[in-house]
């Protein structure tokens, strides 16, 4: 059977699906057979005439669905990577099927005795598993009665629906309101981004030189773009995503969530979401929010003085990254363009990414030409242990194309479980404008993201549990940033940085000046940073701290925004939030629901953190190769191997010594007045 490569074990090393094997027409009929297995399995649990075990009840279960986990992780990877027409429908099809299946087993009153009813081993890992079984099953209706669990199977099929639809709708109006311009437009660019420009016009069938949408409000090309008109033009086109297309998708998906979480016993949705992470509760998360708020408005005003001064004039929201960068060239003599030259992907991956990894955990990323990625421009790694043992693979897919959705991220193939015995395959994504000719070279943001996305690509290849469930990045949201944002830290790390900024042309070492103006340049821009962020945040905890009346009776998204934001003391006419709501892709369409802060919450771990490495002689000027290695072989057993097979904040305080403290973080945001 063609649809054989997504259900069976692929023989290919370390399972990497046979990408080259599989067709679309192969996927739906797959996820019925995957599914129809599955139900089997559960059947089969239910079923068992022996007494209720561990081995029988739980580990059963964690073993079953693993071919509809198969399926389910080609199909979802690549339709964000490379969507058709044909992934599109298959998705509006199976999303709501997906969410009813697993409906069925979450609220299966049989399996759901037999989880109350068993008794777990000793070990941490087992009496987490439970208690997170226990947990889940309530969280998901088994507890409700018949009539409640069918109410909640049909809200949940119906938002699977609607988070597919949300995310399809970005994906289309991103492509089509990518700007078009002609080349007289373009002043600021250099001749390398022109031709990507015009290359791109061409692959997306657009004419004159096309610049892609990135999934933020403020476009990175503001920034150099010299023409007040095109800067003004982009801007405007980015805030145009989905203001049509998914106004009525976000209020039914609020509606319906905060309906949810009434039928489940919850205040709110945000009630309902931050039971499960590692913040105390709501009001932890919005006092945290709303106490920043303030300081970081005033930055930014402060940052958007300075570029008035600049620019001889008042300026509007289009204009400030443009002045912005102005300001960075006068006062720390740093140039977007000649940066670039010291960052060609290549050595920052394999000189910096990968080496930072060696240094740090004795591993080693070599290059496997003889397997194929999904698409070209995919690369396929392999990650060697310091013994020589074969940890897992890792692809890179750095480049953007018409079919990939925005942003950046971080997924897997296979997960790691010893009692599967299966080791990890996972894949870091980004969208670089693909040169036409010569290397990618890289903005200092481009730079950070992808030493961030490799921080995920970790947590997931050095995973070291037995049970899938607790594999990879299986923990709260507000805990799933602290290992990737602490490896954004490597990226100028003073050693690291030596290692890999050489300029493209000569080879020539980043000169010292040159580091130095981007370290003393590091806190510019983190208030207008920060404040973008945070009134996304609010705008997030805003939408799911409304009760099912409350939510009923909103229908003006942009009125509801601006109210939400005026309460925190944020304008968004000075500084738009990050992501309005139309095109709010991390809540609506990806998982971050009533979560986005946790960036900012994961962050305070990491600038906490990250003074550890520094203090324990792994970082900085006094870094040593023993201390650097020593510290990392800490980090990866108490953080990166352990999921959520252990508590966090244990982990963390065994760590560090004692519980995390905020200081690091104000003061690498400059806001160390602020609470």
């Amino acid at each position: 059977m063609s649809v054989d490569a997504l259900l069976k074990p692929s023989n290919l090393p370390y399972q990497l699906p046979a990408f080259a094997s599989i067709e679309s027409g192969d996927f739906l009929p797959a996820f019925e057979i995957a599914m129809a297995e599955h139900d089997a399995e559960i059947a089969g649990i239910v079923a068992d005439p022996e007494p209720v075990s561990w081995e029988n009840t739980v580990e059963a279960l964690e073993r079953a669905g693993r071919a509809l986990s198969r399926v389910s992780a080609v199909f979802f990877n690549l339709h964000g990577t490379d969507s058709s027409l044909d992934m599109d429908e298959i998705a509006r099809d199976i999303a709501p099927r997906l969410a009813a299946h697993s409906d069925a087993i979450y609220q299966n009153q049989d399996l759901y005795q037999r989880i109350l009813e068993v008794s777990a081993p000793g070990d941490e890992e087992s009496q987490r598993l439970h208690e997170h079984l226990k947990r889940a099953f309530r969280r998901r209706g088994a507890a409700l009665d018949a009539a409640g669990r069918a109410r909640l199977s049909d809200i949940n099929q119906r938002l699977s629906a609607l988070s597919e639809e949300f995310g399809r709708n970005l994906l289309a109006d991103t492509r089509e309101l990518a700007v078009s311009f002609s080349e007289s437009e373009l002043e600021g660019f250099d001749r390398a981004r022109v031709l990507a420009a015009a290359d791109y016009a061409r692959r997306s069938g657009a004419p004159g030189f096309v610049i892609p949408l990135e999934l933020p409000t403020v476009q990175a090309s503001q920034a150099v773009l010299a023409n007040p008109v095109a800067r003004a033009r982009l801007y405007s086109a980015s805030q145009e995503r989905g203001r049509t297309s998914n106004a009525p998708v976000l209020l039914e998906t609020v509606r319906l969530r905060a309906a949810r979480a009434a039928l489940l016993g919850y205040s709110t949705h945000a009630d309902y979401v931050i039971e499960e992470e590692t913040a105390d509760d709501v009001t932890a998360v919005r006092d945290l929010l709303f106490e920043l708020a303030p300081s970081a408005a005033a930055s930014a005003d402060a940052e958007y003085k300075l570029s008035v001064e600049e620019a001889g004039e008042e300026i509007s929201a289009a204009d400030r990254p443009y002045w912005e960068s102005r300001v960075r060239e006068r006062d720390y003599a740093l140039d977007d363009a000649e940066l670039r030259r010291y960052f060609p992907l290549s050595r920052v991956l394999e000189d910096g990414v990968f080496y930072a990894a060696e240094r740090l955990y004795g591993i080693t990323v070599v290059r496997r030409s003889d397997l194929r990625g999904y698409a070209e421009g995919v690369d396929v790694w392999e990650v060697l242990d310091a013994d020589g043992s074969g940890i897992g693979l890792l692809l890179t897919d750095y480049f953007g194309r018409p079919s990939k959705r925005g942003g950046a991220w971080m997924s897997s193939f296979v997960d790691q479980s010893e009692l599967l015995e299966t080791k990890p395959v996972v894949v870091n994504v980004m969208g670089i404008t693909r040169p036409t000719t010569g290397e990618a070279l890289l903005s200092l943001d481009e730079v950070t993201t992808i030493f961030h996305e490799f921080g995920h690509a970790l947590h997931g290849l050095l995973s070291a549990v037995r049970y899938p469930t607790f594999s990879v990045t299986s923990v709260p949201r507000d805990y799933v940033e602290f290992p990737s944002q602490i490896n954004e830290n490597w990226a100028f790390d003073e050693t690291v940085v030596r290692h890999f900024a050489r300029h493209v042309e000569s080879g020539e070492v980043i000169p010292e000046a040159m580091l130095g103006a981007i370290s003393a340049s590091r806190q510019f821009g983190q208030g207008f940073a920060t404040t973008e962020y945070l009134a996304a945040s609010i705008i997030d905890l805003a939408w799911h701290s409304l009760s099912e009346q409350e939510a009923a009776a909103i229908d003006d998204i942009e009125k509801f925004e601006e109210e939400a934001l005026a309460e925190a003391g944020l304008d968004p006419e000075k500084v738009a939030p990050r992501y309005r709501s139309t095109y709010f892709n991390h809540i609506f369409a990806g998982g971050y629901s009533a979560g986005y802060y946790s960036y900012l919450w994961a962050e305070a771990l990491d600038a906490d953190g990250f003074d550890w490495f520094t203090e324990s002689g792994a970082a900085g000027p006094q870094a040593t190769d023993t201390a650097t290695r020593e510290a990392g072989r800490r980090f990866r057993e108490l953080v990166l191997s352990r999921g959520a097979a252990a508590d966090y904040t244990t982990a963390y305080e065994t760590l560090r010594g004692r519980p995390k403290d905020l200081g690091p973080l104000l003061r690498r945001r400059g806001l160390a007045g602020a609470i």
